[in-house]
């Protein structure tokens, strides 16, 4: 389900009082793939909850660049909430989700094994609350950028 991020806080608050675990990422989710869905059963199969914020079209146009994205937000985040281990979606303007991350307090906070875990946006502010943050090796061979290179090709 995709939700604007002031339906989604009660929600998360509703579902940490259930003594739900609710894990959380992000990123751009262009042109989804195969290593996008092994990414997040990984980090599902770690939570009651997987929350996925999505990267708006501005925010993707400054992180990859000109002709990015390929796909617009909204159906980026319709395809991600389609995907099975995803329980919500929200989209976020910012360049980082911190104010994400703020807002929905996760016990799980996971990014991509090319992350170092020291600098990983909403570390400490997880950590603090005694949560715990996770890199999950990406699927080999899968990556949006190079699929994008071989279609120009």
């Amino acid at each position: 389900m995709v939700l604007p991020l002031g339906r989604l806080v009660p929600v998360a608050r509703r579902l940490k009082a259930e003594g739900k675990r609710i894990a959380f990422t992000n990123g751009c989710f262009d042109l989804l793939h195969a290593g996008h869905l092994d990414y997040l059963k990984r980090i599902k199969a770690k939570a009651d909850c997987l929350i996925v914020a999505v990267n708006s079209d501005a925010s993707v146009r400054k992180l990859k660049g000109p002709g990015r994205p390929i796909i617009p937000a909204k159906e980026r985040a319709a395809l991600v909430a389609a995907l099975k281990p995803v329980d919500y979606v929200t989209i976020f303007p910012e360049s980082t989700p911190l104010r994400m991350i703020r807002s929905l307090k996760p016990d799980i906070l996971a990014k991509g094994g090319d992350w170092k875990p020291d600098r990983i946006v909403g570390r400490e502010e997880v950590e603090s609350r005694g949560g715990r943050v996770l890199t999950i090796p990406f699927l080999k061979g899968h990556s949006t950028s190079r699929l994008i290179r071989r279609i120009r090709r």
